[in-house]
C-alpha cells in the first residue's frame, strides 16, 4: 500500500501539555492500529507506518508507542508493535467514538426519536427492520 508522505497542507494541530499530547497520541495510534487491522491490512505495525499515518516523526512515535506498552495496550517484538486485548478493545472504543455522527441512519430514514440514534447496535438492528418490512 503506497501512502504519501506527509507535507505542510497535512499539519495536524495536537496538544502542548504533555499529559494532553499523550491522551492525544494514544487516541489516534489506536484508532489507525484497529482500522488497519479491520481492513485486513495486518495486525503488526511500526514507526515508519505511524508516521505515514498520523504525520509524527518515527523517533517520536517510537516513544508514543513505547509508552502503550508500558500501559498495556500493546505488545512489541523488535520494531513490530501489535493491539493487546486491552489495546483492541480501546482502540474499538475510539473508532466508534471518532466516527459516531458517520455512523448514525441518514437524514429520512428513521424519525428523530428512533433508538437507532442512539447506538450502533440499534442502528443496525433498525436497517435489519426495514429491510424485512419493505415491500417496494
Amino acid at each position: 500500500m503506497e501512502v504519501e508522505p506527509p507535507n505542510e497542507e497535512w499539519a495536524v494541530s495536537t496538544p502542548k501539555s504533555s499529559p494532553l499530547e499523550a491522551m492525544y497520541w494514544r487516541s489516534e495510534i489506536l484508532q489507525v492500529m484497529y482500522w488497519l487491522r479491520g481492513e485486513g491490512f495486518g495486525d503488526l505495525v511500526d514507526a515508519q507506518l505511524i508516521e505515514r499515518f498520523l504525520q509524527v516523526k518515527a523517533d517520536r512515535a517510537v516513544g508514543f508507542l513505547d509508552r502503550l506498552v508500558v500501559e498495556g495496550f500493546l505488545t512489541i517484538d523488535g520494531e513490530w508493535y501489535a493491539l493487546s486485548e486491552r489495546g483492541l478493545k480501546q482502540g474499538a472504543l475510539e473508532f466508534l467514538e471518532s466516527f459516531r455522527e458517520l455512523m448514525r441512519p441518514g437524514h429520512g430514514e428513521c424519525s428523530d426519536d428512533c433508538w437507532c440514534h442512539m447506538s450502533v447496535d440499534e442502528a443496525d438492528a433498525c436497517v435489519a427492520h426495514r429491510r424485512e418490512h419493505d415491500h417496494t
